[in-house]
């Protein structure tokens, strides 16, 4: 009987730490839930970015030819206009510029994130195996229990 109740609190034991590595296997799956969602949105702002700066390009690229014709039209004229054509094309093209910078951090923090992500997601994915396998080996020892439990009586 002595014997009896230590292996029923060996069992309620391990059934502790198997609901406990359960318990720990939901948290990492909502771990790794949040992060797919945050490189999710990385990727959504990337885009954003990407269409502000085909925006911008096309701007610039009207800014030109506006300058253009307006040196076609009129030299006197041509002169005022380009001097405002050239100082609306310096502040488009370092416009440009800080969103192309932009774009490239934003590029390397995604690419970071996704490195980092993966490599956690890696890890999570390491200790749930070895979770399992823990559960097993715990399983099987439970299941060598009750076999020689159930040979001693």
């Amino acid at each position: 009987q002595e014997e009896k109740k230590q292996l029923t609190l060996k069992v309620e034991e391990l059934e502790r730490k198997l609901e406990t590595t359960s318990a720990q296997n939901i948290e990492f799956l909502q771990v790794i839930a949040k992060r797919e969602e945050s490189i999710h949105q990385c990727q959504l702002r990337l885009e954003e970015k990407t269409r502000e700066c085909s925006s911008l390009a096309r701007q610039l690229e009207m800014a030109i030819e506006d300058a253009k014709r307006q040196v076609e039209q009129t030299r006197e004229r041509a002169t005022s206009r380009e001097r405002a054509a050239q100082s609306k094309m310096l502040d488009l093209e370092t416009q440009l510029s800080r969103t192309k910078t932009e774009l490239n951090q934003l590029r390397r923090s995604k690419d970071d994130a996704e490195r980092r992500y993966e490599s956690r997601l890696q890890d999570l994915k390491d200790r749930l195996e070895q979770s399992e396998s823990t559960n097993r080996s715990m399983q099987n020892y439970v299941q060598f229990l009750k076999s020689s439990y159930a040979n001693v009586f």
